[in-house]
């Protein structure tokens, strides 16, 4: 994800690269008394005011023995942990530095069965690879003081660390607890279920990187806790993808309209700008024939006053063609549902200029089109008091809604996924990587125009 928002890590480091020197250290730590080894259990270490430990003051030859116990696997986990003598802003006191954990890490298999804290690893990685400032959210500003005492106990350099406000937005959790609590009630698909908003969600749903790094840009970084609305990331992406996606055709509920009188034998080949505003950026293709399908709400037999698409008196033109089509018959079902529409044409320049201008596709590619909403119904949903329930009861049931027979122009028959386009008068979508060949599936990015009654 990191290379996908567009930066190079200077290099790639894991904590357990410097195992060795970090329990050197802890052994420093207890020959400078400033470590020892307790049997306090874990429950007895938890709520706000945790009794001390009984072992705080006990001798160091006796907690170098024991830790050296710990290491060789003598201790069950649990029975005994190495904690440093000091205590936190949050009034937490003697943070543990090691534990017993008999499970085999993922890069040093079993070669150790103690393993340090976040505590206590932080700043000492830190200094190991001299990084000037350690930057992290606001939450582990409680952490800061046994970060600089950690690095002054051992006499090494020790990196400045900043805290800053993690950057929330409504209608969203970003916890990953949380998100882990949706994947597992079912709620979403997985973490890169396009409602979310990890990075990986958001590559789905077809943000660019350019647009979240903007968005950031905007926002700016800041102590105070930021809650944005989802809105301001998405008129990002529109900047972005109003430059980059090109044009399509798309239907998502088809009606069909047979032209009687369609001009040529066969079908006639439609050049389209994939950019209106640049035709520089050159032009794709699509067949126009007899046959062609236009949105079911582009037509009504009795239309509201200020209604512009296609109606009886009212004729339209479709896009790109160069004609106009009109109303002649509508063919309803058994149900009087209108089934098909029977039109004429003619070239747009061969009288008035219609009032709207809707677009269609001809010969067109099935495809499946997922429409996301937010996923939560309240603004916070995660405040008591605006979500009594919690946030998994405030759940919106129609965060996604799937079209199965959504119809698309030929010229996206080649798309691989992540390409984004976006579709005439419908909005920014995106490949969705579940489309196989035969099927596309495209996930909406976003509409065209920020929705008002969503602000």
């Amino acid at each position: 994800m990191v290379a996908w928002l567009g930066y190079t890590p200077y290099k790639v480091t894991h904590a357990s690269d410097y195992f060795d020197q970090l329990y050197a250290w802890a052994v420093e730590l207890i020959h400078r008394d400033q470590a020892y080894v307790c049997h306090q259990r874990g429950e007895e270490l938890k709520g706000h005011n945790p009794l001390p430990s009984p072992w705080r003051d006990r001798p160091i030859e006796e907690s170098l023995l024991l830790f050296e116990a710990m290491r060789k696997g003598k201790f069950a986990e649990g029975e005994a942990t190495l904690r440093m003598k000091l205590v936190m802003e949050d009034g937490k006191m003697d943070p543990v530095a090691y534990r017993v954990k008999y499970t085999p890490h993922h890069r040093t298999g079993d070669t150790w069965c103690i393993y340090p804290t976040y505590d206590y690893t932080h700043c000492l990685c830190d200094s190991i690879e001299h990084i000037t400032h350690s930057l992290c959210t606001k939450e582990f500003q409680a952490r800061r003081s046994s970060y600089f005492w950690l690095c002054n106990a051992l006499d090494v350099y020790c990196p400045v660390q900043w805290e800053y406000g993690r950057l929330n937005l409504h209608y969203a959790v970003v916890s990953k607890r949380k998100i882990l609590q949706l994947v597992a009630v079912g709620a979403v698909r997985d973490w890169d279920d396009p409602r979310l908003f990890t990075l990986t969600a958001l590559r789905r749903r077809g943000f660019p990187p350019e647009a979240i790094n903007n968005f950031c840009a905007r926002v700016g970084v800041t102590v105070a806790q930021t809650t944005m609305e989802p809105h301001l990331l998405e008129s990002c992406v529109r900047d972005v993808l109003n430059d980059t996606a090109p044009r399509a055709m798309a239907v998502l509920e088809p009606l069909q309209v047979i032209i009687t009188n369609f001009p040529a034998a066969k079908s006639l080949d439609i050049q389209v700008p994939n950019f209106p505003a640049d035709e520089t950026k050159g032009f794709h293709h699509v067949p126009f024939g007899s046959i062609v399908f236009i949105e079911r709400t582009d037509f009504k037999e009795e239309p509201e006053p200020g209604y512009k698409r296609l109606a009886w008196g009212q004729p339209v033109g479709l896009r790109h063609t160069g004609y106009v089509i009109e109303l002649q018959q509508v063919m309803k079902g058994p149900s009087g549902c209108v089934e098909s529409l029977e039109v004429t044409c003619r070239r747009a320049d061969a009288g008035e200029k219609p009032k709207a201008f809707i677009h269609w596709v001809s010969q067109p590619l099935m495809c499946e089109i997922r429409l996301y909403d937010r996923l939560f119904q309240h603004k916070n949903p995660e405040d008591p008091a605006e979500v009594p329930g919690g946030f998994l009861s405030d759940l919106n049931p129609a965060s996604l809604q799937v079209v199965e027979t959504a119809l698309v122009d030929c010229s996206v028959a080649l798309a691989k996924p992540f390409d984004k386009f976006q579709f005439e008068r419908l909005g920014y979508f995106s490949v969705d990587p579940d489309s196989h060949q035969g099927q596309l599936v495209f996930n909406r990015t976003v509409t065209l125009k920020e929705d008002p009654g969503k602000v």
